[in-house]
């Protein structure tokens, strides 16, 4: 039961009961105004409008033969077909519709329905109009309403060729390997049922594919406990004033400075090619740089190289902070913060150790590229332009955090337009979006 305020009153919101739809009844024929019958009844003005409106009983004008013309049931005229032989009145002719020749056709609805009350109650006109009418009579438009509420819990509401119009926009789409938050946003007006429907007709079996296309279907495993660092760990020379609780402190000093997050993916356990990932957290732009190896000094290289690509004022824009786990690939911390004339480019701070949790953003976003290359799959084949397509498809790709943007929508700043140029990252439209192996399937692989 919810509450609001309504010119200086406070109005319960509830469902509007059968004693409520008697005293509307009676304000109509009362002549009240729309106000004064919320009044009685604490409801709201819009509240009681739309009742009328939804609830209502519409009876069907004079319409001889089908015709919903105005003039239909007195017209007269004849001869529109240019037959000056024919006698029979045109409104009668069996073989051409008057309405798709006559100049004076009108359908329109009568323009008093689209004003309070909504209904012919209380119209002098009634009893002679031969127009569609509506009537609110209360024991009818309780029985539409409790209909209406007792449909809702009952079955889908999409059926017959309209589902099947809903699973010709959504299932090409899944199988391409596009969320359901990205499909939504991309053809959200086109589709009849919300997003939490969708699941439920997809769990259903209603639609051509089922939970297993879905990959957030499968569980996730429960999270490890947390373990507390060995004294030993917190020693390690590279950690010394940049575990997670000096990044803590470090964000409550300068509260809205933007961080990255970053960590690496490996395919096999062998050696060979890696990939560097970053995310932005204000957008979650997700970067993806192929390494030759697992090294620091790669790590370092690619620093490097983006200070270079970038200038140094643009990386220190993107990049002031970063925050990443203990992995011997991060630990040359001086090289990273500084280039190599000493010159500070960005802070790094570190995870606490087993606590992958601390930085979930860059987690959660990984799950990308495992839709594309799954585990066990070897990156030596790919190269740098390999990545700038799927880190494309990957920040196309809309999501429901996002309010139905994609991150590459929202990275627009000339920083990151910058970014985007260096790392060749481009806008991939929403139904081109492919996070499917295909993507990146080479004949060698």
């Amino acid at each position: 039961m919810d509450s609001v305020t309504s010119c200086g009153k406070q109005v319960i919101m509830e469902r509007i009961t059968l004693s409520d739809r008697t005293a509307i009844e009676a304000g109509i024929y009362g002549r009240l105004s729309l106000k004064q019958i919320a009044d009685k009844i604490g409801k709201t003005p819009i509240a009681v409008s739309r009742e009328i409106r939804r609830n209502c009983t519409k009876v069907a004008g004079v319409h001889p033969r089908g015709n919903d013309c105005w003039f239909a049931a007195e017209c007269k005229r004849v001869h529109l077909c240019g037959d000056s032989s024919c006698n029979r009145k045109c409104v009668r002719c069996k073989h051409l519709d008057c309405r798709t020749l006559c100049r004076r056709y009108i359908n329109k609805p009568c323009s008093k329905l689209s004003k309070p009350p909504y209904v012919c109650n209380v119209c002098s006109s009634r009893r002679k109009c031969k127009q569609d009418r509506a009537y609110y009579i209360a024991t009818q438009a309780d029985a539409v309403a409790r209909r209406r509420y007792s449909d809702a819990r009952c079955g889908p509401h999409v059926k017959g060729t309209e589902m099947e119009a809903l699973d010709a926009v959504v299932s090409p789409l899944v199988l391409k390997g596009q969320p359901l938050t990205h499909i939504y946003a991309s053809h959200g007006d086109e589709l009849p049922v919300s997003q939490r429907t969708l699941y439920n007709y997809i769990s259903d079996g209603r639609l051509s594919i089922g939970d297993l296309d879905l990959r957030r279907k499968v569980g996730y495993r429960p999270r490890r406990k947390k373990k507390e660092p060995s004294e030993a760990f917190e020693n390690l020379q590279f950690r010394k004033e940049r575990t997670y609780q000096h990044f803590e402190k470090y964000l409550a000093q300068n509260p809205g400075v933007p961080y990255v997050e970053m960590d690496t993916v490996r395919g096999v356990r062998e050696q060979g090619k890696r990939m560097l990932t970053m995310i932005f957290v204000e957008n979650d732009l997700m970067l993806m740089l192929l390494l030759p190896d697992g090294t620091a000094d790669s790590v370092v290289d690619q620093f490097d190289w983006l200070t270079d690509a970038l200038g140094l004022d643009t990386f220190r824009e993107l990049f002031p902070v970063i925050l990443t786990d203990n992995g011997s690939e991060f630990k040359r911390v001086m090289d990273l913060e500084q280039t190599w004339d000493g010159q500070e480019r960005t802070k790094i701070f570190y995870c606490d150790p087993q606590a992958s949790w601390q930085k979930p953003h860059i987690e959660k976003n990984h799950e990308f590229i495992r839709y594309v290359l799954p585990k066990g799959k070897s990156l030596n084949p790919y190269f740098q332009e390999d990545m700038a397509i799927l880190m494309s498809h990957i920040n196309s790709t809309r999501r429901k955090k996002l309010g139905g943007k994609s991150p590459l929508d929202l990275a627009e700043s000339p920083a990151f337009q910058k970014l985007k140029r260096a790392l060749n990252i481009r806008e991939i439209p929403a139904d081109e979006v492919n996070l499917k192996p295909v993507l990146l399937r080479r004949p060698d692989v």
